[in-house]
C-alpha cells in the first residue's frame, strides 16, 4: 500500500532542519548544511548524482539509499525550490540543474501559480496553489501503488504531521547545534497526533529515528 514518508531529513540536536537566512549560496541558511553532512558523505548520495570519488559506507549509506526506493512522487515546500520569495522568476528552475536527483513528478507548494516545469530524467515540477490537500490528492494520482516522500522543508513537514497525513518519518539528528532556524516539530504534540518512536540506529554521523503513525500500522 502507498505510503507518505518523510526520510533523510538532517535536524540539529537542537532540533533544526535549517539555519536562517536562505540565501543562494546557502539553501539551508549560514551553517545550516551541517545537518545534511551525514547524508552528503555517504556513497549512496554521490552514487544517486553520479558523482565521482569515493562516499563512506555503513550504517549511514545503508538509511541514505533505502530513503530513495519505490517512490513515485514527492511534495515539497517552495523554500525547497527556490530561496526566492513572492511572485516567480521563471528563469529559474530549482537548485539541481537540468537533471534533478527526482526522476518522478514533484508537486511544490506556493502562493503563486507557475506552468508545469519538466525536466531532464523524468522529474516535472508541477506548482499547486491550492494548498497540502490538493498536493497530496494530486501527487497520489501519479504515484500509483508507490510512495509520496515529503522532502520538506520544515514548514511543510509540519503542516503534514498536524493533519496526521505522513504515516513514516525518518530523522537524521546530527551532533551540531544550529541555535535557531526552521524546526520541524515546533508546537506539536506527536504522541496526541498518533505518533510514536517506532525504531532508532546509530550511525557514523547521524542518529537515525523513525517515527511511525499508530493508526497507519
Amino acid at each position: 500500500m502507498s505510503k507518505v514518508r518523510v526520510n533523510s531529513y538532517g535536524i540539529s540536536t537542537d532540533g533544526f532542519g535549517a539555519a536562517p537566512g536562505q540565501s543562494l549560496d546557502h539553501p539551508f541558511g549560514p551553517g545550516g548544511m551541517a545537518v545534511m553532512e551525514w547524508f552528503t558523505a555517504t556513497q549512496s548520495f554521490r552514487d544517486h548524482l553520479g558523482l565521482p570519488g569515493a562516499g563512506s559506507t555503513g550504517v549511514d549509506n545503508d538509511i541514505a539509499g533505502a530513503a530513495m526506493d519505490n517512490l513515485g512522487a514527492w511534495i515539497l515546500g517552495r523554500n525547497m525550490f527556490t530561496p526566492a520569495r513572492g511572485a516567480w522568476e521563471l528563469e529559474w528552475k530549482g537548485w539541481w540543474g537540468p537533471n534533478p536527483p527526482y526522476h518522478v513528478p514533484v508537486f511544490v507548494l506556493t502562493h503563486h501559480a507557475r506552468p508545469p516545469l519538466e525536466m531532464e530524467g523524468g522529474t516535472v515540477f508541477h506548482f499547486v496553489t491550492e494548498g497540502i490537500h490538493e498536493a497530496l490528492k494530486r501527487a497520489r494520482a501519479a504515484a500509483g501503488d508507490k510512495d509520496i516522500r515529503i522532502g520538506g522543508g520544515a514548514e511543510t513537514i509540519r503542516q503534514y504531521l498536524q493533519a496526521g497525513l505522513i504515516d513514516e518519518m525518518h530523522l537524521a539528528v546530527s551532533p551540531v547545534l544550529l541555535g535557531a532556524g526552521e524546526a520541524p516539530l515546533a508546537g506539536l504534540n506527536l504522541p496526541a497526533l498518533g505518533y510514536k518512536v517506532a525504531d532508532r540506529r546509530f550511525g557514523e554521523n547521524a542518529m537515525h529515528l523513525f517515527i511511525r503513525r499508530e493508526a497507519s500500522e
